[in-house]
């Protein structure tokens, strides 16, 4: 599934919609330049589920944890790992063995660590929008 979102607003909507549609465990990789929006479509998915606290993007903490409507929602950002062997330090087998929606910016950086995700998803810019497209694995 392929469709251009106009703005942020557009972009969080999306996320809002993942609430429903994915199930309580899945690994979700996200795959974007900077500034693509993938924090923006991650704070649209808590926003569904009820999260009001500030969502920023993990780059300097790996992981930002969630526990919202009974679900587990983990957000990581590998942009700034410099050896996917970093995942093993950080427990990346704890995080994605629980029943959780995990949420994996910059998914390439942890190759060879990471199992294969159920859920695909790139954004790129284009024009004052983004393209999103979302494939399924499972």
């Amino acid at each position: 599934m392929k469709q251009y979102l106009n703005n942020t607003e557009e972009t969080e909507q999306f996320g809002a919609q993942l609430w429903t549609s994915l199930p309580t465990k899945c690994l979700v990789f996200l795959h974007g330049d900077l500034g693509a929006g993938k924090t923006t479509m991650v704070r649209g998915f808590l926003r569904a589920a009820g999260y009001t606290g500030a969502v920023k993007s993990p780059t300097y903490t790996l992981v930002e944890e969630y526990n919202l409507a009974g679900r587990q929602v983990f957000h990581f950002d590998l942009y700034r790992i410099s050896d996917p062997e970093e995942l093993e330090w950080i427990g990346i087998r704890d995080y994605l063995d629980q029943e959780a929606v995990c949420f994996i910016e910059w998914p390439d950086m942890g190759k060879g660590y990471l199992p294969e995700p159920d859920v695909v998803i790139t954004l790129t810019a284009e024009g004052t929008g983004r393209t999103i497209e979302l494939v399924k694995k499972v």
